[in-house]
């Protein structure tokens, strides 16, 4: 059986992620607080985040960039989406 978290992001009781995505206190704070659905959100979102801003993972800059984005993503201001939101289909 799942193991189901209050998603902070989606505001919802949903299965929780099955490991902890980043080895510091806000990757306790995801693996807590955020639903895999909420996970898969911030995937694309990360995508873009790299494009947007042309990082580069060899960067150790790009850690610190990424994890004030997924601090923002996921518990920021306004990070809650509106109730009636649907995701995209997924393409498969």
């Amino acid at each position: 059986m799942a193991r189901m978290v209050m998603c902070k992001k989606l505001g919802r009781e949903l299965p929780g992620l099955t490991f902890k995505p980043f080895p510091n206190e806000l990757g306790q704070r995801i693996y807590d607080h955020i639903s895999q659905d909420a996970w898969k959100l911030w995937l694309e979102h990360f995508k873009m985040i790299l494009n947007e801003y042309r990082l580069s993972p060899a960067d150790p800059r790009t850690t610190e960039i990424l994890f004030e984005q997924a601090e923002q993503f996921f518990f920021g201001e306004n990070a809650q989406l509106p109730p009636d939101f649907r995701p995209p289909p997924s393409k498969g």
